[in-house]
């Protein structure tokens, strides 16, 4: 056997196919049912390769050089298990699913499975061309887990296929322009939604085979749906029949104190430049062979800071490997998203690699998120000392490319529902849930919602059960998913509410001073001068003939009140009025408005 030695650029970490070079491959050129299997394994002392093409009797693999171990093997088709049997340098053997596997068995079972590349012939060479990073059109993301967005009666798993039956309508009928799927690489337990991966060349055999996981991206795509993949490239399961310890080091992680995560995971040396060439080339997978349209990178403040501390100082290797993969990602695919989860105060996280920056195209604005939480949980008579948390998000906004995101991190664990969060009755929680996802949908920034959210979900997302689909028997619920969809459809057709936002001059503040009265207005205008007037009352008292001060004449026409009969309210304003002259602080013209307790109201100028 004589084959060639891996790229430089693989042990540098600029590689970004390896998972062409690595794994389990055909050789037709061997002759027919022939694989070659390739391992890098750099400090093993042997390594066989067990399957069912060999009874599990194993087979030698041989080692080069750079510790890269190869063999091919006869007799081996599509379909069969197996794995790398290892031996480490004290001696003992350990089996382990393949790094670069494509297929693994379903849980409990981790054997790899033969399958190669996927080869699904993709209908989808408009979409792509015309693809984008979307900073001057609308982002609206679904956010959702595969497992438990629906379910069988019988409590079986839709397959892939019978989600893109059933999502894709709702999708469209909601007015949702792009999905982003809780993380499909293989891993063990149902209850890390798929955070704590073994296989990440391996889309779950939880739903079905990479085949039909391609026809679902496919489809999404031939009905104008966009598909975001949740990418963990900061830290990997523990199970020792995987990545842990491959061969008896600690190749993939670090061998120190900062190896081990806060949630019992390892965390990547993200030093080791083979560690990075497989990141960089499981990120362009998803890209290349499934045609993603992007990638929600987890836990990238767990990467910038040793352990998320920013106390214990940037880790350089993290911000190097973060800059080199984002940038040959962008040269790979072009118009592709890439967003960054990241709570720090890190600079430049969406600024280009040329500026110092990491690349991302969008940022998750978890300022936002807490801010405006923590201020609608809190009671109505405690909200004046917190009014400027919810003007504060403007005073930051246009130092990166802000996403507002309402997650699944949100409605888990205790923390409640969105709509459970909000202080008061029940009729008082649904007329804020209604403010709230008013307010989400109109401030600046690219949307995500997490599934559940658009039904009022008052129990907690569970991944062992699909949503509760039965709360749309209840007229309540019924207005507020009429809501959600207005509103969601509303920002797809408007500009205002979408081009230029990241520019400071399409808002602007109408009053952000109104402390007692819970009282919040802003414009948003397109290039075109079309202008929205966005009001808020998140107070419990209606406020009349309330006034708001403009430089010159304004009509105000209503658009949508969140307190309207149609969406579970009780009444709505006049649908028009205009401004009177006369004002104050140098304001020429006062609009009278009748604002609702607890309303949105949306007026076009």
């Amino acid at each position: 056997m004589d084959l060639p030695m891996l790229p430089t650029e693989f042990h540098t970490g600029l590689c970004f196919d390896a998972h062409h070079l690595l794994g389990a491959h055909p050789a037709p050129e061997q002759g027919p049912d022939v694989w070659l299997f390739r391992l890098w394994a750099p400090s093993a002392r042997r390594v066989q390769v067990f399957g069912d093409f060999n009874s599990w009797s194993g087979q030698d693999l041989a080692r080069d050089a750079a510790g890269v171990w190869s063999g091919y093997v006869t007799g081996a088709h599509q379909g069969q298990f197996y794995k790398y049997n290892i031996q480490k340098q004290n001696g003992d053997w350990a089996l382990h699913t393949d790094p670069y596997g494509f297929y693994t068995e379903l849980r409990p079972g981790s054997a790899s499975v033969l399958w190669g590349l996927p080869t699904h012939k993709f209908q989808d060479k408009d979409w792509i061309a015309s693809r984008s990073a979307r900073y001057d059109q609308p982002l609206n993301i679904y956010e959702l887990h595969a497992g438990s967005w629906k379910r069988h009666p019988d409590g079986r798993w839709y397959t892939y296929r019978q989600l893109a039956g059933a999502l894709i309508p709702w999708l469209k009928e909601q007015g949702y322009n792009f999905i982003e799927l809780l993380p499909l690489a293989e891993h063990p337990f149902d209850g890390s939604w798929g955070y704590q991966c073994t296989g990440y060349f391996s889309v779950t055999s939880r739903y079905g085979t990479p085949a039909e996981f391609a026809a679902f991206v496919d489809a999404c795509h031939q009905a104008g749906i966009g598909v975001l993949m949740d990418f963990v490239p900061v830290h990997f399961a523990c199970n020792g029949d995987a990545l842990a310890r491959l061969d008896g080091t600690h190749l993939y992680e670090y061998d120190s104190d900062v190896g081990l995560s806060e949630w019992g995971s390892y965390n990547f040396n993200l030093y080791r430049g083979e560690v990075r060439s497989f990141l960089n080339s499981a990120a362009a997978f998803w890209l290349e062979v499934y045609h993603c349209d992007g990638l929600r990178m987890d836990a990238v403040s767990r990467a910038l800071y040793w352990q998320g501390d920013d106390a214990r100082g940037v880790n350089q290797g993290a911000v190097k490997f973060l800059q080199t993969m984002n940038q040959g990602l962008h040269q790979r695919f072009p118009g592709v998203i890439l967003a960054a989860e990241d709570s720090t105060n890190y600079l430049k996280v969406t600024a280009p690699v040329q500026y110092d920056g990491l690349g991302f195209d969008y940022k998750w604005d978890m300022g936002w998120m807490n801010d405006t939480l923590r201020y609608f949980s809190t009671p109505f008579d405690q909200r004046p000392a917190l009014y400027h948390s919810i003007t504060f998000s403007m005073e930051y906004f246009y130092n990166e490319l802000y996403l507002l995101a309402l997650s699944h991190d949100e409605v888990v664990h205790g923390k409640h529902t969105l709509i459970d969060k909000m202080w008061g009755s029940y009729e008082e929680k649904f007329a804020q849930a209604r403010l709230l996802q008013f307010y989400f949908m109109l401030h600046p920034g690219k949307k995500l919602s997490f599934m559940g959210t658009e039904l009022a979900h008052f129990r907690e997302w569970d991944e062992s059960r699909a949503m509760d689909w039965c709360l749309l028997e209840y007229p309540m619920h019924q207005a507020f998913l009429r809501l959600v969809r207005d509103l969601n459809r509303l920002y797809l057709q408007e500009p205002a509410l979408f081009s230029g936002e990241y520019h400071s001059g399409r808002f602007q503040w109408i009053t952000r001073e109104a402390v007692d009265d819970g009282v919040f207005a802003f414009t948003r205008t397109s290039a075109e001068g079309e202008t929205f007037l966005i009001v808020l009352n998140t107070q419990d008292k209606t406020h009349n003939h309330y006034p708001l001060y403009f430089d010159n004449f304004c009509h105000a026409h209503l658009a949508l009140c969140t307190d309207s009969p149609y969406y579970g309210g009780s009444q709505s304003p006049v649908g028009e009025t205009r401004s009177i002259p006369g004002g104050v602080m140098g304001k020429s013209h006062t609009l009278y408005l009748d604002l609702p307790a607890l309303s949105g109201s949306l007026y076009r100028l």
